[in-house]
């Protein structure tokens, strides 16, 4: 019988397979896998050098295959594995998604340390948003209609019926 961890190094060595053939094939050292219930739904590389999308990370990539096939945003009982440790946009998806698990094989310092975007964007989003290199703001603009008051009303109203 196969051990819990021999099956995610076993991923994780998929996912590092996938990087370094991206690389090899002109694209950027990062794979991911999704899996649900022992099954792989999906196999995805950074596909940035190929779409020019800067939010075509491997793990993005995989979630909008595996949302599409499944019909559904909510990824509940998938894991990721990842190559290297995803991002914060990547993390907030799987979030979003629902996935509770993901595993990585390298860090985002050591990633760093071979001239990839690392472990220091993620010191910059733990710091006051004035503070943040990229200028974001809080401008409330008040409107009749507001969309989130919209969104709750529908919400309940589609619970009820």
């Amino acid at each position: 019988m196969v051990s819990v961890e021999d099956q995610h190094q076993a991923h994780l060595r998929d996912a590092v397979a996938l990087a370094r053939d991206n690389v090899l094939g002109g694209g950027r050292p990062y794979g991911a896998l999704i899996v649900r219930d022992g099954e792989v739904l999906s196999r995805a590389v950074n596909t940035i050098a190929i779409t020019q999308d800067p939010t075509d990370h491997a793990e993005m990539v995989a979630i909008r295959e595996v949302s599409r096939r499944l019909g559904r945003p909510k990824l509940d009982g998938c894991i990721v594995y990842a190559s290297g440790r995803p991002c914060p946009m990547c993390h907030a998806a799987m979030r979003l998604a629902g996935i509770k698990q993901a595993y990585f094989a390298y860090s985002a310092e050591e990633g760093e340390r071979h001239g990839l975007l690392g472990a220091g964007i993620y010191a910059e989003l733990c710091q006051p948003l004035g503070d943040q290199p990229m200028r974001v703001e809080h401008h409330p603009v008040e409107v009749e209609d507001h969309p989130y008051v919209l969104w709750r009303d529908r919400q309940g109203a589609s619970e009820k019926g």
